[in-house]
């Protein structure tokens, strides 16, 4: 969400928002822009850095997934929390067979963008600006995902 210049908008709600310390390494292995916003967010509280007590759970998920997305599917467990996001099909699998509930990047923006925190005037051009930052989609998934 960050380098579609999304992330700020959806975490300055009156929720709390939380990554695993994993995550945040990752996102730092590159100074960028994205880097710089994460690091702004979690200086300003927007954004929690959780250690994940449950190792043994995200060991065993990091068989088959990334450490990030086996640790954020951990640390969701051990919070409880409402959701977890993540786009990776096998890690959204795999936290669904643990009964949590997952949103994608594209359902939290359409939720900014019904709610008209956000406007998106032509989703043609944000079709393309999205798959300009690597972001994976089929155009069929995300004209289900924005249909009215």
């Amino acid at each position: 969400m960050s380098r579609l210049d999304f992330l700020e908008l959806f975490v300055n709600q009156d929720d709390q928002f939380y990554t695993p310390r994993t995550v945040e390494l990752e996102i730092n292995a590159k100074q960028d822009k994205a880097s710089r916003q994460v690091n702004r967010l979690i200086l300003n509280q927007k954004l929690m850095v959780q250690d994940i007590q449950l190792l043994s759970l995200a060991d065993r998920l990091n068989d088959r997934l990334g450490r990030g997305e086996s640790e954020a599917i951990a640390l969701a467990v051990e919070l409880q929390v409402d959701y977890v996001i993540l786009d990776d099909f096998a890690a959204r699998k795999e936290a669904k067979r643990l009964g949590l509930k997952v949103k994608g990047t594209l359902a939290i923006i359409r939720k900014l963008h019904q709610e008209n925190k956000m406007i998106i005037s032509d989703f043609d051009a944000f079709y393309q600006s999205i798959t300009a930052v690597s972001f994976r989609v089929k155009r069929e998934v995300f004209d289900q995902i924005f249909e009215n």
